[in-house]
């Protein structure tokens, strides 16, 4: 098969597992097999959709049927790493054959999160159904009901392999403490994949400047393992050199942890050593298509996993269109736009649009992530095993890498140059085929050409960025409430909530100033609150209850009135919890901004 018709094969394989129609095995089965005697691409392609939807239907089934509810004591191994989160650890275990989602607090929540995934612990507990938004993302991890955990014991470090790969990431991790914490976490985030020690603020700044895939291990991070071990390998034969090649990429999946975007990558190298051991070139998009075939055709539910999705269509762009654009650009601008053009169409529908920020912050980042990855990796290991002021110097170079790469993501997200949405891609997709008929017009009958090129060119003249929202008064998260009136902005956060959301909220908004910020609540949700909106915008005056916790707040008797241009911001009543009323009054006199 060509590498158009492979191709092909995996995206009909894809649709298969994303359909998941229940079609009889054995009858899949055999169209496979005589889809392949016969040899017609057409025939291979066809007969591999139906076995992908029948083990999609089975690997669904195999979800749905998993125990919803009752009391069970089993010996569980960690799938995931545990999360901290308020209250509690959360972390994923295979529990006889089956994964669960846990929760644990007090005493089991201490020492779940001290384990590593592929350690066992002895579980005790009490399951229930999955509700909510959660059940589909969570079906597609193999997820069927969640844990909650009563009792937890006798911990230990699980087989060879994973005691192995655990030792050498709390060796990492030990290295990277001088770094503090928050710096260690984006040094674990581009080296491990492991973001689970990132501020709420920092993961903002990066989604805000379109650089989230740098803290999710890629083909550049397997890359970079394999060119490390190079002098090793270049000693042995073609073999025993795809067989230590595999070795190391196995162990560097469940060094990261198996998540979408690294079974793409393990995927890729290993069709790409297998190929050179037989002698056999293959180029990028052959690679891809199968790696994708056989992943999908093992794990039919990957068909529907965003961030195994996103990586496809990142390797596809760069596989397509990263040759063409190299020859017209620099490579690392070529690259950059290849992936971004892969990812939007799946970006826009799924999260609202691309970051027009994201390709000066990757061209600005990118180069500096990849030397972070392989040093971390020479240096983390002496770091982690001499420590002290050894680990400290050994980090120097690391810590300036990560100091860079940090301010680019704030000062990107912090620009409010907004997102390219869908009239924007429909735009940019008219633009090129513009470009592609003014260059091709030669050859076109004379009123085809100049018809179509028009009809290109104004789709692509309407591209714009959404313009900044209008006045009035509207809630753009679920207890955040949003006035605007002429150059003022009021800001109500009437509950605790969450902290991303609302970040997310605000870099929607594209705010760079804040005049009024009011907290319904004063404990610890508002002073998380007030961090994350002085994070994002500069905020002139914040008033928060009586009591309250948060730096830098004022307090406002009932009655008592402030005005932000045409906005008056009056206390009804100001105990506990801080109720006020906003609206538009005319430009006189009245209690101003302090």
């Amino acid at each position: 098969m060509t590498d158009r018709e492979v191709a092909v094969l995996a995206l009909a394989i894809l649709a298969g597992a994303w359909l998941a129609r229940p079609v009889p095995l054995l009858a899949a089965l055999a169209a496979a097999t005589l889809a392949l005697l016969v040899r017609r691409p057409v025939a291979v392609c066809l007969a591999a959709m139906v076995l992908a939807s029948s083990l999609g239907a089975r690997a669904w089934e195999g979800v749905r049927s998993a125990p919803k509810s009752g009391m069970i004591s089993a010996r569980a191994t960690l799938v995931s790493d545990p999360e901290h989160l308020p209250g509690g650890v959360r972390a994923e275990l295979r529990v006889g054959g089956r994964r669960v989602q846990a929760f644990a607090r007090g005493a089991a929540a201490s020492t779940l999160g001290g384990q590593l995934a592929g350690e066992r612990v002895t579980v005790r507990g009490r399951l229930r159904p999955i509700g909510g938004r959660s059940r589909t993302y969570l079906a597609r991890r193999h997820i069927g009901s969640r844990l909650d955990i009563d009792r937890l014991g006798d911990p230990d470090p699980g087989g060879p392999v994973s005691r192995f790969t655990n030792a050498l990431r709390r060796t990492l991790v030990r290295g990277a403490s001088p770094l503090g914490q928050e710096r260690r976490a984006l040094f674990t985030g581009l080296v491990l994949g492991d973001d689970r020690e990132q501020s709420p603020l920092e993961v903002d700044d990066f989604r805000g400047a379109g650089l989230s895939h740098l803290l999710a291990v890629s083909g550049q991070n397997v890359a970079f393992v394999l060119a490390l071990a190079s002098p090793l390998l270049r000693r042995l034969g073609l073999r025993s050199r795809f067989v230590a090649g595999l070795g190391i990429v196995l162990a560097f999946g469940v060094l990261t942890r198996w998540e979408p975007s690294v079974l793409r990558a393990v995927g890729m190298a290993a069709v790409a050593m297998a190929a050179t051991t037989v002698g056999r070139a293959a180029r990028p998009l052959r690679l891809l298509s199968l790696a994708v075939a056989g992943l999908v055709l093992i794990d039919p539910l990957l068909a529907g996993a965003v961030g195994f999705l996103l990586s496809v269509a990142a390797c596809t762009g760069i596989a397509a269109l990263g040759p063409v654009l190299e020859r017209r650009l620099p490579s690392a601008l070529a690259v950059t736009l290849a992936a971004q053009a892969g990812v939007t169409p799946l970006l826009v529908p799924l999260f609202g649009g691309v970051p027009l920020a994201s390709i000066p912050a990757n061209l600005l980042a990118g180069p500096v992530a990849g030397p972070v990855m392989v040093w971390g990796l020479v240096a983390g290991l002496p770091a982690g095993l001499l420590g002290g002021r050894a680990a400290e110097l050994l980090h120097l170079p690391t810590a300036a890498a990560l100091w860079w790469i940090s301010g680019v993501a704030s000062i990107a997200a912090g620009l409010g140059l907004g997102e390219v949405g869908t009239r924007g891609m429909v735009a940019l997709g008219g633009a090129a085929l513009a470009l592609v008929i003014g260059r091709r017009a030669a050859r076109w009958p004379w009123p085809l050409a100049p018809a179509l090129a028009v009809v290109a060119a104004a789709a692509a003249a309407a591209f714009y960025v959404d313009p900044r929202p209008g006045p009035g008064s509207r809630q753009i998260a679920s207890g955040v409430r949003l006035w605007r009136q002429d150059d003022a902005v009021v800001l109500v956060v009437e509950e605790e909530g969450d902290q991303t959301r609302l970040l997310a909220a605000l870099r929607q908004e594209r705010l760079r100033r804040v005049d009024v910020l009011v907290l319904g609540s004063g404990g610890a949700g508002g002073a998380r609150a007030a961090e994350a909106v002085r994070h994002r915008a500069r905020v002139r005056l914040t008033l928060a209850p009586v009591g309250n916790r948060v730096p830098g707040a004022h307090t406002l008797s009932p009655g008592e009135e402030v005005r932000a241009g045409r906005l008056s911001v009056t206390a009804l009543t100001s105990g506990r919890t801080l109720e006020v009323r906003v609206r538009s009054v005319a430009d006189a006199p009245g209690a101003r901004l302090p």
